[in-house]
């Protein structure tokens, strides 16, 4: 019985030094065109810059019906990283090697990452597209979410 206490005791003290271990995110997107004729611009973007969030919030109140005045320069993140990626599309039509290369890309940028102590924590993808007569306009854009305890 002693035994089973200890190791209960001990499972315990594990998960709470694991929920109570805080951790960092770190968000790195690809966007890549679905615009015909190779018109379009794909990229993985990853901010160097930190943003607070509370300092661009406000509460909205039935009293209190302010609007938010921050200012888009103050917001915008001047500082980040930017990899070139090639479109979906070229003049001939969807371009298979396009996509492998882009692959190659991201797969690069995830395993350094991993490198660097970062888990992928989640993926996020979607694709925005007018989809109306004549529809020439859209991207494929992924969220890639990693995490690792703070340093």
């Amino acid at each position: 019985m002693k035994k089973i206490l200890l190791v209960f005791a001990f499972i315990s003290l594990l998960s709470l030094d694991i929920q109570a271990q805080e951790y960092e995110v770190k968000i790195v997107t690809s966007i890549e065109s679905i615009v015909p004729n190779g018109l379009g611009r794909s990229r993985i973007i990853s901010a160097n810059d930190t943003r607070d969030y509370k300092e661009f919030t406000s509460t909205q109140t039935e009293e209190d019906k302010g609007r938010n005045k921050s200012k888009r320069d103050e917001i915008r993140v001047k500082g980040f990283d930017e990899t070139k990626l090639l479109n979906f599309f070229n003049l001939g039509g969807i371009r298979f090697q396009n996509i492998a290369s882009n692959d190659a890309l991201i797969e690069s940028k995830i395993n350094d990452m991993l490198a660097q102590g970062w888990d992928l924590a989640f993926v996020a993808s979607a694709v925005e597209s007018e989809g109306g007569k004549g529809d020439g306009k859209g991207i494929f854009i992924t969220r890639y979410i990693f995490k690792r305890p703070k340093q």
